[in-house]
C-alpha cells in the first residue's frame, strides 16, 4: 500500500514536473506582455500561404519574418483598439458579411472554395473580417480625423502638376457583338430600318456590356483595340459604323457624345487632387502613429523559435 502511494507521488511529480516544463517554454513573442506562441504563429502563418505555393527556405524565411512584423502591428492595435474602447457590433459584421456576399450572387460554392482553399471556416473567416472592421474603425477615430486638405494645397499641387489635368479627346459609345458576317449585316439592316440600337445590343450582343445596351462608356484613343479607334473616332455622332471585323468578333458602333482635348481647371481638378493628396497624407500619418505605437511597446521575440533561424533571443 505504502509503496502504491510512493508511486502514485512519485508518478504524479514526474508528470508536474513535465507540464511545468511545457508551460516553462517560453513565448514567441511577447508585445507589452501579450504572448504569442511558436505554435500559434505558425498555424496563422500558414494560412497566408497558397497550399501548391513553393518557396526557397530563403524565401520561407523572409516571409516568416514580414509575417511576425505584421503580426506584431496587429497586436500594437488591437491593445490601443481596446484602450480607446472601439468596437464594432454584430450587425455591422453581418452587414460587412452580406456586402461581401453581393460578390458571389450565383454561386456561393466559389465563395466557401476560396475559404477551403485558404484553410478557414465561415466562423474563422467572420472573425477575420471583425479584425479588419475594429482596425478600420480604429484607424478612423485615432489617425484619420488629423488628416487636412487645406486648399492651398490643392492649389500648389494644380500648379505644379498641370500636365495631369490634361484630357485627351475622348467619344461615348456604343457596340454590338456577333459571332459571324451575316449576322451582323442582318443586325445593321435592322438597325437602318429604325430598330433602337440599345435594345438589339441587348438581346443579340455577346459582349459583356449587352446588358447596358452595349454601352462602353467614355474612352480616349489607345485604351481600346486598335479597329475600335480606327472607326469610332471618326464616326459622327448618332451614326451607326459599318461592320467590322476584329479578333472578338464582328462588331457594329454608335457613338453617341464626344469630348475635344482639354486641360482641367483648378476648380474641376479639385476633387481629384483632395482625393490624391488625401490618400498620401493617411498613409503618411497611419506610418508615423504605428511607429509611434511600436516606440513605446515592449516588443521581444525569441527568434530561436523559428525554423531554421539560430539567433539569440533579442528584443524586437
Amino acid at each position: 500500500m505504502y509503496r502504491a502511494l510512493l508511486f502514485g507521488f512519485c508518478l504524479f511529480v514526474l508528470i508536474g514536473c513535465e507540464s511545468h516544463q511545457q508551460e516553462a517554454v517560453p513565448p514567441l513573442l511577447l508585445v507589452n506582455g501579450e504572448q504569442l506562441s511558436r505554435e500559434e504563429f505558425l498555424e496563422s502563418f500558414k494560412r497566408t500561404l497558397h497550399p501548391e505555393q513553393q518557396l526557397s527556405q530563403v524565401e520561407h524565411e523572409e516571409l516568416q519574418r514580414s509575417f511576425l512584423v505584421q503580426l506584431i502591428d496587429r497586436m500594437l492595435m488591437h491593445a490601443e483598439a481596446r484602450r480607446l474602447r472601439v468596437f464594432v457590433s454584430p450587425a455591422e459584421v453581418d452587414a460587412a458579411m452580406t456586402s461581401y456576399r453581393l460578390d458571389y450572387p450565383d454561386d456561393e460554392t466559389v465563395l466557401h472554395e476560396m475559404l477551403e482553399e485558404r484553410g478557414l471556416s465561415m466562423q474563422e473567416w467572420q472573425a477575420e473580417l471583425r479584425e479588419s472592421l475594429i482596425l478600420e474603425a480604429l484607424l478612423d477615430k485615432a489617425v484619420y480625423p488629423k488628416v487636412t486638405i487645406s486648399e492651398d494645397e490643392i492649389s500648389e499641387y494644380y500648379e505644379t502638376h498641370r500636365e495631369e489635368f490634361d484630357r485627351p479627346a475622348q467619344v461615348r459609345a456604343r457596340q454590338i457583338v456577333v459571332a459571324d458576317e451575316a449576322e451582323g449585316q442582318r443586325l445593321l439592316g435592322l438597325l437602318r430600318q429604325g430598330e433602337g440600337f440599345a435594345s438589339l445590343a441587348q438581346q443579340y450582343s455577346l459582349s459583356p456590356e449587352a446588358s447596358e445596351g452595349g454601352d462602353l462608356g467614355f474612352f480616349s484613343p489607345g485604351k481600346m483595340p486598335p479597329e475600335f479607334d480606327a472607326v469610332v473616332f471618326d464616326l459622327p455622332v448618332g451614326k451607326i459604323s459599318d461592320l467590322v471585323k476584329s479578333e472578338y468578333g464582328y462588331h457594329l458602333f454608335l457613338v453617341e457624345e464626344k469630348r475635344t482635348a482639354a486641360r482641367l481647371d483648378r476648380q474641376e481638378a479639385a476633387e481629384k487632387i483632395r482625393h490624391q493628396l488625401l490618400l498620401k497624407k493617411r498613409e503618411t500619418a497611419y506610418h508615423d502613429w504605428l511607429q509611434g505605437l511600436r516606440s513605446e511597446a515592449q516588443i521581444t521575440v525569441d527568434w530561436d523559435q523559428l525554423s531554421h533561424l539560430q539567433e539569440s533571443p533579442k528584443a524586437y
